[in-house]
């Protein structure tokens, strides 16, 4: 049997590690943590509470990640729930359940179901320029790498967007999607976030969530049906180095044990990847490898509070902002959303904070009092309510920074060596989609291409995200066409 080592056990790893399984390989799994799932995992406190790195939606287009979820024969998920956004003023918009409604073409359901309290129709309107930038923008190579050096904050100036919109609308979805204030994301992911969950199709922003933590829901029973397919999952396996031949990996390497591979998949997050590359003298002969020192990632900060009473949240999900100004964060109504705390007989709320650097170095005893200050903001209720138990996670550097020119340094699946592929929501890939579907898509892309070299087995059914509306695609085809003339009249004059 041919043995392939899959290294870091989130969605891509386990994607990856299921479907060589499958096909026959002898698959081992090395997870650098004491149990599989990552930053998504979920675990048990010493009194028993379940808690978690933050909370994680499941959006309508994850079409891979909901059939993974049918193979699987399970039932995690809650119904598709309404959302809502908060400032430090009260409630600025609600969002409905965009399926339930009558179809528009895109994005015409977005802009007219979307209730906006305070937000004025003229600062609205302001963002139709941006439709240009939606149908110029492809998802392919060259897209990218013309959007990419442009900061979002710039993207939406050059386009007219209003003051107003952009600090009350498209920055806050920066702040939860990307996780970074517009000056510091590349217009080119915020292109392609924006699109792949909210513009694409009406009913892309529709979210359900899991009913308890996304390991004891998912990754435990998958894990169940990875093992039964012959694949071996190994916790506490920090890799160290690999072993190598000329353009070959013979072995992967985890202190004094060593793993024999015929191929390898890598399948960490951008910080844990650097990690390993500093550690490889290997990997770091190879320029792409030692270019992910110019990649980063971002601060969250997630916390779970018990309080003594019920409070009435209208939504279960919530977004806020202009509570910090490069702080974006989130709360979730439990009590609604997990099977454990259904019955709990006071409030359980979720807090997640991204780009949360300044909170980071702060004790529990300080963030507690400031994550009920906000809570009270957004629900005054939640003032009278007294905190009788906590959890505070910090995760220093836990996600993907998608900064303005990090696109040319970002690693394709295939890698300059011939055993060697990558996977996970960094690498640069062609099918579209974002976050944990991402991920676990990559996954299953870099087991094909192990499948491909290997010569055993076939490749994993990878469902495409949803094709564009035909008004989409003629535009895109019109833009395509024009700009091919232009490009072979006009010199390259000008910056991309």
């Amino acid at each position: 049997m041919k043995k392939v080592v899959v290294v870091g056990a989130g969605w891509a790893g386990l994607g990856a590690t299921h479907h060589l399984a499958k096909q026959g390989y002898d698959v081992t799994l090395l997870e650098a943590g004491s149990y599989p799932g990552g930053l998504v995992a979920g675990w048990k406190t010493e009194k028993g509470k379940s808690v978690e790195a933050g909370i994680h939606g499941f959006w309508y287009p994850y079409r891979n990640i909901f059939s993974l979820i049918n193979e699987l024969n399970i039932n995690p998920f809650t119904t598709w729930t309404r959302s809502s956004q908060y400032s430090p003023a009260g409630l600025e918009v609600e969002s409905p359940i965009f399926q339930d409604l009558p179809k528009l073409p895109t994005p015409l359901g977005t802009f007219i179901y979307t209730k906006f309290k305070r937000l004025p129709l003229v600062d609205r309107l302001s963002a139709l320029p941006l439709l240009y930038a939606l149908i110029d923008f492809d998802n392919s190579d060259a897209a990218w790498r013309r959007y990419d050096y442009v900061t979002a904050r710039e993207l939406f100036k050059q386009f007219g967007v209003s003051a107003r919109l952009y600090h009350e609308s498209f920055e806050p979805m920066l702040l939860v999607g990307l996780f970074a204030p517009g000056e510091q994301c590349s217009a080119a992911a915020t292109l392609g976030m924006l699109y792949y969950f909210i513009l694409a199709h009406q009913p892309d922003f529709d979210v359900v969530w899991c009913r308890g933590t996304v390991g004891e829901k998912i990754f435990r029973p998958w894990v169940e049906k990875i093992e039964q397919a012959g694949g071996k999952i190994l916790a506490n396996q920090r890799v160290t180095d690999l072993v190598t031949d000329g353009n070959q990996v013979k072995s992967v390497v985890c202190g004094d044990e060593v793993f024999e591979a015929d191929a390898v998949v890598f399948s960490v997050g951008i910080t844990g990847m650097k990690k390993i590359v500093a550690n490889s003298e290997s990997l770091q002969t190879r320029e792409e490898f030692r270019n992910l020192k110019n990649l980063n990632a971002i601060d969250v900060l997630a916390t779970r509070l018990w309080f003594d009473r019920k409070v009435n949240i209208p939504l279960p999900s919530n977004a806020c902002f202009g509570f910090d100004e490069t702080t974006g964060w989130t709360f979730f109504d439990l009590n609604a959303l997990h099977d454990e705390y259904r019955n709990e007989p006071g409030t359980v709320v979720e807090v997640d904070f991204y780009h949360a650097n300044q909170f980071i170095p702060l004790s529990d005893e300080e963030i507690i009092p400031i994550v009920q200050k906000y809570l009270a903001s957004c629900v005054p209720e939640f003032a009278n309510a007294k905190v009788i138990d906590s959890s505070v996670i910090r995760l220093p550097q836990a996600v993907t920074h998608f900064s303005p020119g990090s696109y040319r340094h970002m690693l394709p699946a295939k890698t300059t060596f011939n055993n060697v592929f990558m996977s996970g929501d960094w690498i640069t890939s062609r099918h579209g989609s974002w976050s944990q579907e991402k991920a676990f898509v990559t996954g299953l892309e870099a087991a094909n291409l192990v499948v491909d070299y290997l010569g055993k087995g076939i490749n994993a059914n990878i469902l495409p995200v949803e094709a564009d509306e035909p008004h989409i695609q003629i535009g895109r085809t019109i833009n395509s066409t024009v700009r091919s003339i232009v490009k072979s009249i006009v010199p390259d004059f000008w910056l991309p």
